[in-house]
């Protein structure tokens, strides 16, 4: 049987589907070191970290630099060791400059003494939480929502566990590599986090154009009747979390709900592995498998890089551009983020870095929608948005709202097959701000109004 959900799109050539042919035949290949690495205290949704570190201070691999600023917030770590030369704002993926620790490498990639392999089966489940916190951990598929705050939500309200390997946006290989080349320690990571969340149920969804990756997997969860391989049918976005959890259980989570509200907690694949090496090497998150590719790569891969480390140096590895690229993306083509240099660093959440040229840039001066309803078929979410655009574009909040709007989950499915070529997503992004100011506001104002009569009172 194979798994899957209503709506989608099929991106990619029949000989190519998904435009992966250029990386998953690709084996990970360990980049070299850079002189310097940039890291941003804001690697995550939630607070940013807290430096405590200064600069001049020598620091060991995998120590802490920066301090969790909150509950939804970690810690950020030393990817080298070395010393910090600047504690200062520097580029961001985001397009903003963002405080970061720059650390210059000695070379050495001296161990802290923190860094030590955990007793996994003796510790208490407060404990392995916390030990998965200190170690930084957070989503690895592209939202990096901090794992601990997902694992502590979810007890007691979740009976399944999803390990997400999906890996459904286009040109991305870099968790299909994990699966082939590191499998035992997604397995490992998957069976400590249904111990952890104390469920029964736990499944790994993987699409079909990976079945390469099925007899390792199948090896591996043969010994634990709790676990579940779910083949997935080749569809976007298949991986985004309320797609896998309706393809896996039937489920719907609903509006403005989380997963754990459908009884689900979902993890990425290179999550789960960051959870088996934390216990069992003590290692926190210093490193990203992440697909380089693009028309404009002269020769795309798929690199281990430490975090902090410039993008520029694994265009370098990739043998550089054939050509000047006039599109740069943090991300999957359909829900990366654009970039303008090179000079930012891989995150936590860098799962690719693509680069494109030549004709592949098809943006129209003045896009007209011509009503073709392509966008509605498209949209996994069953939304309109084709109203939700017309609604925004005016500023008709209260529209863009009852269409849909503040559901979407900027997969760019209707964009994709727009022949208009209407940058949907970017104005649904755009209303979802003014909609969310708009009830901050509104929320002010009342607290405001509240206490002036708690005042004349």
């Amino acid at each position: 049987m194979v798994y899957t959900f209503r709506g989608g799109i099929h991106p990619g050539t029949h000989a190519d589907p998904g435009y992966k042919a250029a990386t998953n035949t690709k084996p990970i290949e360990k980049l070299a070191l850079p002189d310097e690495v940039i890291l941003p205290v804001s690697m995550h949704i939630g607070a940013p970290a807290k430096p405590i570190v200064s600069v001049g201070d020598t620091v060991d691999l995998g120590q802490p630099i920066a301090e969790a600023g909150g509950f939804v917030s970690a810690p950020v770590h030393a990817t080298v060791s070395g010393k910090v030369v600047a504690i200062e704002p520097r580029l961001h993926q985001n397009g903003s400059k963002l405080l970061s620790i720059v650390i210059a490498n000695d070379g050495e990639d001296r161990l802290h003494e923190s860094v030590h392999p955990y007793d996994f089966a003796s510790m208490s489940n407060e404990e392995r939480i916390e030990c998965i916190r200190s170690a930084g951990i957070v989503g690895h598929g592209g939202a990096s929502f901090p794992t601990h705050v997902k694992i502590q939500s979810g007890i007691g309200k979740c009976d399944t566990v999803i390990i997400n390997g999906a890996e459904c946006e286009p040109y991305i290989t870099s968790d299909h590599r994990l699966l082939l080349e590191r499998p035992e320690e997604v397995i490992g990571g998957m069976k400590m986090l249904a111990d952890i969340m104390g469920v029964q149920h736990v499944i790994i969804g993987i699409e079909e154009n990976k079945s390469d990756a099925f007899p390792g997997i199948e090896k591996l969860i043969a010994d634990d009747p709790r676990l579940k391989l779910y083949p997935l049918k080749c569809k976007y976005p298949q991986g985004a979390e309320k797609q896998l959890i309706y393809a896996c259980t039937g489920r719907e989570v609903p509006a403005g709900k989380l997963p754990a509200d459908a009884g689900c907690a979902v993890f990425n694949v290179d999550t789960a592995g960051a959870v088996y090496r934390r216990f069992t090497t003590g290692m926190p998150v210093v490193r990203r498998v992440v697909t380089v590719s693009g028309s404009a790569v002269a020769e795309p891969k798929n690199l281990e890089a430490r975090i902090g480390t410039p993008v520029e140096k694994l265009i370098d590895a990739c043998g550089g551009f054939v050509e000047p690229p006039n599109k740069l993306l943090a991300g999957g083509p359909m829900m990366g983020v654009p970039q303008y240099s090179l000079d930012v660093p891989v995150m936590k959440g860098t799962n690719a870095f693509l680069a494109f040229c030549g004709d592949e840039d098809k943006r129209e001066e003045d896009p007209q929608c011509i009503r073709c309803g392509r966008c509605i078929d498209a949209c996994p979410m069953f939304l309109l948005p084709i109203y939700m655009n017309i609604y925004g574009k005016v500023d008709d909040l209260d529209n863009a709202v009852k269409c849909g709007v503040m559901d979407c989950i900027e997969c760019g499915a209707c964009a994709y097959v727009c022949p208009a070529r209407i940058p949907l997503v970017a104005q649904f992004r755009l209303s979802k701000g003014k909609v969310q100011a708009k009830r901050a506001a509104e929320k002010a104002k009342a607290e405001a109004e509240k206490a002036a009569a708690a005042e004349k009172e």
